[in-house]
C-alpha cells in the first residue's frame, strides 16, 4: 500500500513539474517571413509562418525567393537572405544576469546579425561559425555571406 501512495505522489509530483521543466526552451521567434523558409527540428521539415517559435539545434533554411528575421530572447536580431541555411548550435542566456553564449553556424546564404544583451555583458560569448572561419563578435552588427 505504502509504494502505491508512494508512486501515485511521485506521479502526481512530476505531472505538475513537467509542463515547466521545458519552459524556456524557446529562444527566439520568427518576426519577418518572405517567400521559402523552412524550419528543421528533430528530422523534421517544416514551412515557417510568423510568430513561430525556434528552438536550441534548429536549422533555419530560406529558398530562392526566402528571407526571415528572427529576435532572439536576448534582443539579438538575425536577418537572412535568400537560399541561406544557419544552425542555431547553442544558445544560452540568464535574463537576470545577461550571461549566456551564443553561436550559430551560417553553412550558406547571407545573415545580417544586431547583438543583444549576450554580447553586450561578454563580447566573447557571442560566435558565428562559417565553413572556413569562426568570427567573434566585437561589435553591435555584423554581415556574412557564404558562398558554396
Amino acid at each position: 500500500m505504502f509504494y502505491r501512495l508512494f508512486f501515485v505522489g511521485l506521479f502526481l509530483l512530476f505531472s505538475a513539474v513537467a509542463p515547466n521543466a521545458f519552459a524556456g526552451s524557446e529562444i527566439a521567434q520568427v518576426k519577418t517571413l518572405k517567400g521559402e523558409v523552412h524550419v528543421l527540428r528533430d528530422g523534421g521539415r517544416f514551412p515557417a509562418s510568423l510568430g513561430d517559435l525556434l528552438q536550441q539545434a534548429d536549422i533555419i533554411e530560406t529558398g530562392a525567393d526566402g528571407s526571415v528575421g528572427i529576435t532572439f530572447i536576448d534582443s539579438s536580431q538575425f536577418s537572412a537572405g535568400p537560399n541561406t541555411r544557419i544552425a542555431l548550435t547553442q544558445f544560452r542566456f540568464n535574463p537576470t544576469t545577461h550571461e549566456g553564449g551564443f553561436t550559430t553556424n551560417i553553412q550558406r546564404g547571407t545573415l545580417t546579425v544586431v547583438s543583444g544583451q549576450i554580447a553586450k555583458r561578454r563580447p566573447e560569448a557571442m560566435k558565428i561559425v562559417t565553413p572556413t572561419t569562426i568570427l567573434g563578435f566585437r561589435g553591435t552588427r555584423v554581415a556574412v555571406k557564404v558562398t558554396e
